[in-house]
């Protein structure tokens, strides 16, 4: 059990550490003759780069991806497709002095504890540089979920204590990538712009939520019990580095009403069956019910501040630490792309098996 492989059906296995030759994946179980969009791919990781503004490290990978093999001339060939991505832009001398010293909520002592050694550098096979893997083999996903016009689309709604008011119904790719926070709406610009700059100039960091609607699935995607849709979406999301909450419609706040104002009545129109409110967002008895799904994710604030700590040495000495080196004052949005891949690899995976479940 390496916990290194997610899916059942269509499979992606990541490899490599921060700072070591490059970051790596295998995708099985992706049919063959799936139009690969190299461009669209890339454009999905530049998402996900570092170096993007005020609030990222200035660490500048190019992230140029290399496939090596399962795919030829652009269409894949349903065999395993193995890819990777260098690391080009590696400082593993910003960590040296941390080799001994175990960082304030970080995977350090607990990777230690698991295998008896760690990867000092930029957290090794914890950090968040793992997930370039994860926005490849997620772009891939998405373009076999677009062949059933299935659309993710997530955005920040929540920095810090900073709400950004948006309507599921009107909001577009083109509007989130063209705000710099990828937000809904420019309104809270400002505020936030102010409170990054408080954070950067006071060493610290900030947090929020990330909202994903997920348009057109069909009714009928999850299965019973154990691998319930909202169950395995769940998984998926608490796989990302900082997430600490997953919550599906409304969530907590679901929990204020009376059941019968807390139900998805449900009518017929135009001989087709509709909903007028989307409570559970999207999904009942862990199957989806054809209404947009809806997921709100809450990550910390990164762990990697500036400011002096307490902690302990692998020596099981009291210390004190500053974190130097090129870090995010927050990850909320370069994360947005991970929370629509693994969101993505979900849905493939739910889409293949659903085409086993009736003659």
């Amino acid at each position: 059990m390496s916990g290194n492989t997610f899916g059942k059906i269509f499979k992606l296995h990541t490899f490599g550490e921060s700072h070591g030759k490059a970051i790596g994946g295998i995708i099985d179980g992706c049919p063959a003759g799936l139009k690969l969009d190299a461009e669209f791919i890339q454009y999905e990781l530049a998402r996900r780069k570092t170096n993007q503004g005020l609030w990222t490290s200035p660490r500048n990978e190019p992230d140029e991806l290399q496939f090596l093999s399962g795919v030829f001339e652009g269409i894949t060939l349903g065999t395993p497709i193995a890819f990777i991505v260098e690391n080009k832009n590696q400082n593993p001398a910003d960590y040296e002095h941390l080799k001994n010293v175990y960082r304030p909520s970080h995977a350090d002592y607990t990777y230690e504890q698991k295998y008896g050694i760690r990867d000092y550098r930029g957290g090794g096979r914890s950090s968040a540089r793992e997930t370039v893997a994860r926005v490849v083999g997620g772009a891939i996903a998405k373009l076999l979920l677009k062949t059933q016009s299935i659309e993710i689309l997530a955005f920040v709604s929540k920095i810090k204590n900073i709400h950004i008011d948006y309507d599921v119904n009107k909001i577009s790719t083109e509007q989130i990538e063209k705000n710099p926070f990828r937000c809904p709406s420019h309104h809270k610009d400002q505020e936030i712009q102010d409170i990054i700059k408080l954070a950067k100039k006071t060493g610290d960091t900030i947090g929020g939520v990330i909202t994903c609607v997920v348009k057109n699935v069909p009714a009928g995607w999850g299965e019973p019990v154990f691998d319930k849709l909202n169950a395995v979406l769940a998984h998926a999301l608490f796989s990302i580095n900082a997430v600490k909450g997953v919550e599906f419609g409304n969530g907590f706040g679901i929990v204020e009403k009376f059941g019968s104002e807390a139900n998805d009545e449900m009518f017929v129109e135009n001989n087709r069956i509709q909903f007028r409110t989307n409570y559970s967002g999207g999904i009942q008895g862990g199957i989806s019910n054809g209404n947009d799904i809806v997921m709100h994710v809450a990550f910390k604030p990164i762990s990697s501040v500036k400011k002096q700590q307490h902690t302990v040495s692998s020596q099981k000495e009291n210390v004190t630490i500053q974190v130097e080196g090129r870090h995010d004052v927050m990850i909320l949005p370069r994360a947005v792309p991970i929370v629509e891949s693994m969101v993505a690899l979900v849905l493939a995976d739910m889409y293949l098996i659903s085409r086993t479940n009736q003659l």
